[in-house]
């Protein structure tokens, strides 16, 4: 049945009005942050005006370095977390049952019940040189002395990060790996390939949207760190949520808003790579019941 004009405004206000309070709620701030990144500061606060001091300051200071790190650090450990939510995610999709994939989804949801950074203190009491690893290894013989690069170390930070935004990336994988037509892995085996170049040549080339939206998860989750690098790091461990964070200290909003800016348009390109690259309808055709 062909809707009246009125039928049609009332749709589109419906639909358009919510839409245009998100897209609010999400570019406003982005574009203020933006707008701020161009003006000066003025003594404990900030003036109007359009300069590129602060954005100077940021690409010919030491925060560059932080930017180089971070961008390595968060490069390096989404890799790590992919190789091993892939094949936790590979495993749900093709060897557990129906009836408990479910069950498996939800234990990898529960750490997200507690506060991340309680967990990340938790982790700083274990790998602390009277924790309980240092303490079972002196126990066992294995040391004599507490190993102290256990924390405040790469080692912790990494450690930090995986067991933080690891289980994210699981859900999209197995999302991919899940929506993929069986039949072209069955016809891959009936023209002769066995499993392992049916994996490579078949099934994780058309995985690779999932992988794509874990990694962005991840690597998101990293580049923007805080709470990880400053409590399992130390505080001389920077990275780039950390260099906003010590602008934020000074009062230096202009040059907090500079730093904020260059994290966004980065992984703005990211996304807008993924976007690029794969059909998002295909992605979230099994959420919307079309795969």
């Amino acid at each position: 049945m062909q809707l009246s004009a009125g039928g049609r405004l009332l749709r589109a206000a419906a639909l358009g009005l919510p839409l245009i309070c998100l897209a609010g709620f999400i570019l406003g701030p982005l574009a203020i942050t933006f707008a701020v990144s161009f003006w000066r500061k003025k003594g404990f606060t900030m003036a109007p005006d359009f300069t590129l001091r602060s954005y100077e300051l940021f690409f010919a200071g030491a925060r560059l370095e932080v930017l180089e790190r971070s961008l390595w650090v968060a490069a390096s450990s989404t890799l790590i977390m992919l190789l091993i939510a892939y094949p936790i995610a590979y495993v749900i999709a093709t060897r557990v049952r129906p009836a408990y994939v479910r069950p498996l989804l939800f234990l990898f949801a529960v750490p997200f019940l507690v506060n991340y950074i309680v967990r990340t203190f938790a982790w700083a009491d274990i790998l602390a040189r009277n924790g309980p690893i240092n303490s079972f290894l002196m126990w066992l013989g294995a040391i004599e002395r507490p190993l102290d690069w256990l924390l405040f170390s790469d080692f912790a930070v990494y450690l930090g990060l995986v067991t933080a935004y690891m289980p994210f990336m699981v859900f999209p994988i197995w999302l991919s790996l899940s929506g993929i037509d069986r039949r072209l892995q069955e016809a891959s085996w009936t023209l002769g390939e066995p499993p392992l170049a049916t994996f490579w040549r078949v099934t994780l080339p058309l995985s690779l949207p999932g992988v794509l939206a874990a990694a962005i998860f991840g690597f998101v989750g990293a580049y923007g760190e805080v709470a990880v690098s400053l409590i399992l790091g130390g505080l001389g461990y920077q990275l780039l949520g950390n260099a906003i964070a010590s602008a934020l200290d000074v009062l230096n909003y202009p040059l907090a808003a500079a730093v904020s800016s260059v994290g966004t348009a980065l992984m703005l390109v990211l996304v807008l790579v993924w976007y690029r690259l794969f059909d998002i309808r295909l992605f979230l055709g099994k959420i919307m019941g079309r795969a």
